[in-house]
């Protein structure tokens, strides 16, 4: 039995260090990338798991003096902050009468909802270009503000739904027995047992935010007004000429935020989906 017990532990660390290296795996790569000299990234000869030649900040000076990409990070967190707002003002309500709506209207209507969010971008950025031309809202920030929460409310509206219809009514209708009404019980007392739901709609509106080009292109013709997503490529690739070193310092920059918000994400979520308010 002991022999057995250290085979399993055995096999279940060298399982998870390998899980672990495979994931750490890009975020290393974007580090090393963004530190080594250019003769080091293009030598085919070098190893490129390591540095060959002293690092170097080279590549960080040209993300940050060369270009704009401190004020794309601006743009970048005000569109997603105002399209994270929008989104759980329209789908938290939105996912909540869904959830409540009894029969096959409310999974029919839910699913209808759901839909709209897989039309693919493609289609609908001609349309909403004649929109942002009518509003006069051309390149600006708040033609973004306006197209994105069309794509986010629909499913966080969908997902929320799930996590609304994971609350049992019986804690509704307590609440309001002792006095709240339903506005009251859906803030004082829903509200805190979905709040792994809420988070997961602000994550996923900030990795929207964050990776969507489609729009941010279209929309957005002044440098000044762009976002990471339409900046970083437009201004580090020239041609056929790539500044990989500068690019991978820019995804580095962007996405371990991002990361390390997953990190908490997945504990709230497992936490929310496991302590039931019924306990």
């Amino acid at each position: 039995m002991d022999t057995r017990r250290v085979a399993l532990r055995t096999g279940h660390t060298l399982l998870l260090a390998a899980f672990v290296v495979f994931l750490a795996f890009p975020f290393y790569w974007m580090a090393i990338t963004a530190f080594k000299r250019t003769k080091d990234l293009l030598d085919v000869s070098a190893n490129p798991l390591w540095f060959n030649q002293p690092p170097t900040l080279e590549h960080l000076r040209v993300l940050f003096y060369d270009t704009q990409f401190g004020q794309w990070i601006i743009n970048t967190v005000i569109v997603s902050a105002a399209v994270s707002v929008i989104t759980l003002v329209l789908a938290l309500p939105a996912g909540y009468a869904l959830a409540r709506l009894s029969g096959r209207r409310g999974r029919t209507l839910g699913v209808a909802i759901f839909l709209t969010y897989l039309i693919p971008p493609t289609i609908l950025f001609i349309p909403f270009s004649r929109i942002i031309a009518d509003l006069g809202l051309q390149d600006s920030l708040w033609s973004l503000v306006l197209v994105y929460p069309s794509f986010t409310v629909p499913f966080c509206a969908w997902l929320m739904m799930g996590f609304f219809r994971s609350v049992p009514r019986d804690i509704e209708e307590a609440a309001m027995v002792d006095g709240l009404t339903r506005l009251g019980a859906f803030v004082k007392v829903v509200l805190p047992v979905t709040k792994a739901g809420v988070l997961a709609c602000v994550i996923f509106t900030l990795t929207l935010v964050t990776q969507e080009f489609v729009y941010g292109l279209t929309f957005i013709t002044s440098s000044s007004h762009y976002t990471v997503s339409v900046g970083v490529p437009t201004f580090l690739v020239r041609g056929d000429v790539y500044f990989w070193g500068s690019l991978m310092a820019a995804c580095l920059i962007v996405s371990v935020p991002i990361a390390v918000l997953y990190n908490f994400f997945v504990d709230g979520f497992v936490a929310g989906v496991t302590r039931g308010a019924v306990k």
